[in-house]
């Protein structure tokens, strides 16, 4: 039996490489896994995978940035898995570049994806995990909200928002037994990172002063982030909240 049997996960952004491996890894552990994104062709690939090692999902097309699309999602996986214990913030995008060449239009797009989505989860989740006073929130920030990160300062904003939201929430809802966490990766081997190279100039040397600036050596993997999730979700971390934990190799040890 998983240390998560019988629970019923939402996660954001769920078809992405670290979102489809959150996915992945919450339904080994026996988890019933919504997995909602913009993308319904990606969250039906991470949805077959994990039906085709015997768990339980549903792939659910979600602009979280519409209200609208966060209830009828929150909706369907309720009617569809049963009503929800953990919930996932991991939908994210970035643009690569110094803030004052950046738009206003840029702007509204990072924060209504990095913040205000984040935002409307909670809000469409929170009052039931209180009615049921029990519930567990990881909210997936960056290393770039703990110690900010050139040519992603709208970026940065954003995550050091949902730092801040996570632990006022975690304050607000201790009393309903819900817990609020926040996991930071730090630089992660997705397309948006894969993005992020191609906008440097020279991949290959981006990549060469991460190497040598990250003391385990290497940018992490998609893989190298569920396991911190799932601790924060399960009952080992039932007496932690409004904390703060990188899965960077080192490249930040704050405390």
């Amino acid at each position: 039996m998983g240390k998560l049997e019988g629970k019923v996960v939402i996660v954001t952004g769920g078809g992405g490489g670290i979102g489809g491996a959150i996915c992945r890894r919450f339904a080994s552990e026996g988890a019933s896994v919504g997995i909602l994104d913009l993308s319904l062709e990606a969250a039906e690939k991470v949805r077959d995978a994990i039906h085709a090692s015997g768990g339980t999902a549903k792939a659910i097309r979600c602009d979280i940035t519409d209200r609208a699309h966060v209830d009828a999602a929150v909706a369907e996986t309720e009617a569809k898995l049963g009503v929800i214990d953990v919930l996932i913030n991991n939908a994210g995008w970035d643009v690569f570049r110094p803030f004052v060449d950046t738009e206003p239009a840029q702007w509204d797009k990072l924060i209504a994806i990095n913040l205000t989505g984040p935002l409307h989860l909670h809000h469409a989740v929170l009052p039931g995990m209180a009615a049921r006073k029990r519930g567990r929130i990881v909210n997936i920030a960056s290393d770039a909200a703990r110690v900010g990160s050139s040519g992603e300062a709208v970026y940065a904003a954003c995550k050091g928002g949902m730092v801040a939201f996570s632990k006022t929430i975690a304050r607000e809802h201790a009393r309903h037994g819900i817990t609020v966490n926040v996991v930071c990766p730090g630089p992660t081997d997705t397309a948006l990172f894969a993005e992020y190279k191609e906008g440097a100039g020279n991949p290959e040397k981006l990549m060469e002063a991460f190497r040598r600036s990250i003391p385990l050596g290497r940018i992490g993997h998609p893989e190298d982030l569920p396991g911190a999730v799932v601790f924060f979700a399960g009952d080992d971390a039932r007496f932690i909240t409004g904390q703060v934990l990188s899965v960077s190799g080192g490249l930040t040890m704050a405390g």
